[in-house]
């Protein structure tokens, strides 16, 4: 299990990244949804032993991260938001050197190609193996990150916004692949696109200003708002009355007209506007912008003292 207690982190302005975060996870996918800005990535950071917290603990199966990082680095996979590439080797090539800084090759350089060949077919990119990393698709290079991610067999992987700017046939390959990650292991995985969260995981939490404001699941958070969303079309004069006076959760153009949803916790909603399902993207949204409450298993609650 990773357990996260406590956690905050400040820095220099003072700027609190972290304001108190508390989760307990167990085996398969958790997703970490938030605006960009939130925290996730000095989340992430601290939970792969690479930044060290203000307070607060982070453990792996008992073991502290915070304390002894380099020993939990070998059961710990990380592909980072941003990940640097040298784009005039070829992808076995930029994975081989991967391996060796991460101290995992084979004994001779025989052994290390086919410790390469079968990660590179594992993320399906053996057929790549040759081609200059300069001629990957971003998707391509997603699952290159992904495959030195996954070496050494680790107990946790950490995917930080993994789908940003991919096309949605090499979404869903990556999809895919994370999903048969997680099978037998943690995979934490940090996103600001609600579909990643809705597809993959059966777990998230909401950050919000370094706050845990959400610790529930798709399901519930779904059921937390049912008959509280309805859809209708308005001319683009109504919308912008309508945003000033209900709670918009999306408006979108459908043949050139506005098409809007509104979350209406009362059952009122404005005339000509029919009840629909909630959807994942209404939960978070109605989540974002209910400062004052708490979601917590899919169940809100007043914050304490009126808090966010």
């Amino acid at each position: 299990m990773l357990a996260i207690q406590g956690l905050v982190k400040v820095y220099p302005g003072p700027v609190s990244a972290l304001q108190g975060i508390d989760l307990a996870i167990e085996n398969g996918m958790f997703g970490l949804l938030g605006p960009n800005g939130a925290g996730k990535t000095t989340l992430m950071r601290i939970v792969a032993g690479l930044l060290e917290p203000t307070s607060g603990t982070v453990t792996l199966d008992g073991m502290e991260i915070t304390k002894c990082p380099d020993l939990v680095w070998p059961r710990l996979g990380y592909l980072p938001q941003e990940f640097g590439f040298y784009p005039h080797l070829t992808g076995e090539q930029m994975l081989a050197y991967l391996l060796k800084m991460k101290g995992i090759e084979g004994p001779n350089r025989r052994e290390t190609r086919d410790l390469c060949a079968a990660l590179l077919d594992q993320v399906n990119l053996r057929f790549a193996a040759r081609r200059k990393v300069r001629s990957y698709s971003g998707g391509m290079r997603q699952r290159l990150g992904v495959a030195q991610a996954i070496a050494g067999n680790p107990r946790l992987i950490i995917v930080d916004e993994p789908t940003a700017g991919l096309d949605p046939e090499e979404r869903l390959r990556l999809y895919r692949l994370l999903a048969e990650l997680a099978a037998e292991r943690i995979v934490l995985l940090s996103t600001h696109i609600v579909e990643d969260v809705a597809v993959l995981c059966s777990r998230f939490a909401v950050i919000r200003d370094g706050k845990l404001i959400a610790d529930t699941s798709p399901s519930k958070a779904r059921a937390a708002i049912e008959g509280m969303i309805f859809e209708g079309e308005v001319t683009a004069g109504e919308l912008d009355d309508l945003r000033r006076t209900r709670r918009v959760t999306e408006a979108i153009l459908v043949e050139g007209r506005n098409r809007v949803r509104v979350h209406e916790p009362a059952g009122s909603p404005p005339p000509g506007f029919v009840p629909v399902a909630a959807t994942l993207e209404d939960a978070y949204l109605v989540m974002m912008r209910d400062g004052n409450d708490r979601v917590r298993g899919g169940m809100v609650q007043a914050a304490p003292g009126g808090a966010k």
